[in-house]
């Protein structure tokens, strides 16, 4: 279907990243916090901030204006509806994934000149930025994973590994759901330690192995039956995936699993519409990852020798595909 345009329209959508530029701001200041335990003038929050009088005053007014704070007597406060959104003493803030969408700004302004060069400046992840990613990447998987754990349906599954799997919020829905299933997550040394504190507080640190390392380089721990590999094709290549995927079919036991989530594309790949803006964000943010499409993903799958490739699930970036080895 063809989406109708005005010229009014375009402009609104070409003018949308002010409203976003003035609440990322908000965020990376971290004013939803400050504000909102006691209404605060704007010479307060400016000295907090150690900032800018003018500066200060200005973005208050526009967060007002646009609705994130309660502007009184000259005064500012959080809206009381958004403190356990925006606040990063709440225990439901979203506060990390906005984090990491502020830190996404950077790279996505690089997108006109790495669509003519072909090639983008080079950013790792700071130790401060991989803490909000990995906080976004539970604030996006907690309200969801209980759902793909049933819609994977784990059975009699026994052994997993949870490659990449950040600080285990699959890995203990997993867990809450199979009683007997004991689980090994592997990921990077300083996400491991995150891992190891979400997993701690779950009380669930008798069922879970912790390994670090690195799955470009290093082999993968042997002696599973269920593999899940969430949200990682999209920041590899191709020849990466199979390179994983070959990996991943030797950490299995003979008739073993793997479920991978993620983006799966239609065949024209501009469907569904977040995965053909997700490829941009790996454009932009990864040497060569994409979103995939289900006979790629297949063809993936299967040079890595695995059989019985089917998508379980159509659902976004909560798409699933699974596979077995012989």
């Amino acid at each position: 279907m063809t989406r109708e345009f005005t010229p009014e329209s375009i402009y609104g959508l070409a003018r949308s990243f002010m409203e976003c530029r003035l609440l990322l701001t908000g965020i990376e200041l971290n004013l939803f916090s400050l504000a909102a335990l006691a209404p605060l003038s704007a010479e307060e929050i400016a000295g907090k901030l150690k900032g800018d009088l003018r500066g200060t005053t200005i973005l208050l007014d526009a967060l007002s204006a646009l609705g994130f704070l309660d502007k009184k007597d000259n005064h500012y406060r959080t809206v009381s509806s958004l403190i356990p959104l925006l606040s990063e003493s709440a225990p439901t803030s979203i506060l990390p994934g906005l984090l990491h969408t502020a830190h996404l700004w950077q790279t996505w302004s690089q997108l006109t000149d790495i669509v003519l060069r072909g090639k983008r400046d080079k950013s790792g992840f700071a130790d401060d930025r991989l803490s909000a990613f990995i906080g976004a990447m539970h604030v996006g998987a907690a309200g969801a994973a209980d759902g793909i754990v049933a819609a994977i349906s784990p059975g009699p599954a026994k052994a997993l590994i949870d490659i990449g799997g950040g600080s285990g919020t699959y890995t203990i829905a997993f867990l809450k759901a199979s009683p007997e299933m004991k689980a090994t997550l592997f990921d990077l040394p300083p996400v491991i330690e995150m891992a190891r504190k979400r997993i701690t507080e779950a009380g669930m640190q008798d069922r879970v192995r912790l390994i670090s390392g690195d799955f470009y380089k290093d082999p993968l721990p042997s002696g599973h039956d269920l593999a899940l590999l969430s949200a990682i094709i999209h920041q590899n290549s191709p020849e990466q995936n199979r390179a994983l995927y070959e990996k991943i079919f030797q950490a299995l036991d003979s008739g073993g699993r793997i479920i991978i989530r993620d983006h799966v594309m239609e065949p024209d790949r501009t469907r569904p519409v977040s995965g053909a803006i997700f490829a941009v964000n790996m454009l932009v943010n990864t040497p060569g990852g994409g979103t995939y499409t289900f006979e790629e993903i297949r063809k993936g799958l299967t040079k890595a020798k695995f059989d019985r490739v089917k998508q379980l699930q159509t659902q976004g970036m909560f798409s699933l595909v699974e596979a077995f080895k012989p």
